[in-house]
């Protein structure tokens, strides 16, 4: 039932967008820098804890902020910043009626109820490597390398509607890799394409081939990715024209931070929008997540003073920008189907922000790091601190948290959705976790190696704001 309706709401949401023409960090609390790390290399399994928890979710419906907005926007010149393209633009492809274009042809790769692929990407950030994990295997069917000196330290991944990721460097530096390998181009000499095949076979900078591109930023505190949707090429059954939000900031010089929207086949950075009076703390821009517009949401940590909520929007590249409620302290951050944003507080609760009413309710007995929306009407939320160890999932209209899953994990850092409707949960060690929403039961794949990332990693977060159910 899970898959069916993760599956089939995604088809008919495609349906009736279509229709009408042709279709024309770290540690919670306050540290970023990753734990010790933990070598496993084996898959395991175990049954998680079957005890639910139910409450009512406890709201501050009358807090209310006005944002501020930027008076400086987006220039629409391109940087200086050499970027490497091998991508060809081969798309996500769906088995689906096209209405109105050449006698009805049919995208096929992802009908009914077969995916074409899934996979979630993870950061192993010591290493300076992502690993692509097949979420209904769980075998590692690659490991890469994120910069070329390996010193990168990547964390947040972000997976578009063609399956492809793009992975952030901590240091500086905005990879992108294509998921099959059939969409990469032969280039480095070699005859056939040189690509990893897994843990064991990371292949050197210049010899991979999977790399579509890398986009060099100076300073640190390059953290947030998150693709947009791009648009449905009914000919050719490809997502075309996507972009690639991004933020930097140098954390020695107040006032740093910097957004940035890159072209999504070149890497070329096409926007660059300052932001100023953002206050970066500790660690600058710390999650992002785009809306149902393809606009640009992203959040500070807690350290930051006030900490607070930022939109970029897409079409005028527009700055505003939300404190967070008092005594939350964000981590992770989400935007839900419902068109609400939402962040995960370490202290204070997890938040939601509605930004037609500029207003937050608070969850105060949920405090946790990342999260992410499933499109069924559920946040799930990695916990940290009195729930302990595990996902919570909070209604996203009534707040009322509706369940809570025990994992033995060290720390439930990341989180995310796969397109069969499991949750997955990334600690800061060697594991992540899938979980089975319905049953409780879970089983982990334990190769990685100072796991961490909390995003959108396997593509499902953009599916569902792109083409949410209903």
């Amino acid at each position: 039932m899970r898959r069916r309706t993760c599956l089939s709401s995604l088809l008919t949401a495609l349906s009736l967008a279509l229709a009408p023409a042709a279709c024309g960090d770290d540690g919670g609390g306050s540290g970023d820098e990753i734990g010790d790390p933990d070598n496993g290399s084996s898959v395991g399994s175990s049954d998680g804890a079957t005890d639910s928890g139910s409450s009512d979710g406890t709201t501050n419906d009358d807090t209310t902020s006005a944002g501020t907005t930027s008076d400086t926007t987006g220039t629409g010149t391109t940087t200086g910043d050499t970027t490497e393209s091998n991508d060809n633009g081969t798309g996500f492809k769906f088995d689906l009626p096209i209405p109105d274009s050449n006698g009805g042809n049919a995208c096929n790769g992802m009908g009914g109820e077969d995916v074409e692929f899934s996979y979630i990407w993870v950061a192993n950030t010591a290493e300076g490597t992502l690993s692509k994990i097949n979420t209904q295997t769980l075998v590692e069917e690659g490991r890469f390398i994120t910069r070329p000196d390996h010193l990168g330290r990547p964390s947040r991944t972000s997976v578009n509607l063609a399956g492809d990721v793009a992975v952030a460097n901590r240091d500086g530096g905005v990879s992108k890799f294509l998921a099959r390998s059939e969409d990469c181009p032969d280039l480095n000499g070699t005859p056939g394409i040189q690509t990893s095949t897994g843990k064991a076979d990371v292949k050197a900078w210049d010899v991979e081939e999977c790399r579509a591109w890398h986009t060099p930023f100076n300073g640190v505190a390059n953290r947030p990715v998150a693709w947009t949707a791009g648009e449905l090429d009914p000919q050719t059954c490809t997502f075309v024209g996507q972009k690639l939000w991004n933020s930097t900031s140098n954390l020695a010089v107040p006032g740093s931070m910097m957004v940035y929207r890159l072209d999504g086949d070149s890497g070329a950075v096409e926007d660059t929008i300052p932001a100023p009076g953002v206050d970066i703390g500790s660690w600058g821009a710390y999650g992002g997540a785009v809306d149902g517009e393809n606009n640009f949401w992203f959040s500070t940590h807690g350290s930051a003073n006030p900490p607070t909520l930022s939109r970029v929007t897409f079409d005028d590249l527009v700055l505003t920008t939300w404190p967070v409620p008092a005594g939350v302290a964000p981590y992770g951050m989400t935007f839900d189907s419902e068109g609400y944003a939402w962040v995960a507080g370490y202290a204070g609760g997890v938040a939601r922000f509605d930004p037609n009413s500029e207003s937050w309710d608070v969850v105060p007995q949920v405090t946790g790091l990342g999260m992410q929306a499933d499109g069924q009407g559920r946040v799930w939320v990695g916990t940290y601190g009195g729930m302990g160890t595990g996902v919570a999932a909070i209604d996203v209209q009534t707040l009322e948290v509706l369940d809570f899953i025990p994992i033995a994990a060290s720390v439930t850092k990341g989180v995310s959705i796969d397109f069969f409707g499991y949750v997955w949960v990334v600690d800061m060690a060697s594991s992540a976790y899938r979980v089975d929403p319905d049953t409780h039961e879970y089983t982990s794949y334990d190769g990685l190696d100072s796991a961490y990332t909390y995003s959108d990693m396997t593509g499902a977060g953009l599916k569902n704001v792109a083409f949410p159910a209903g």
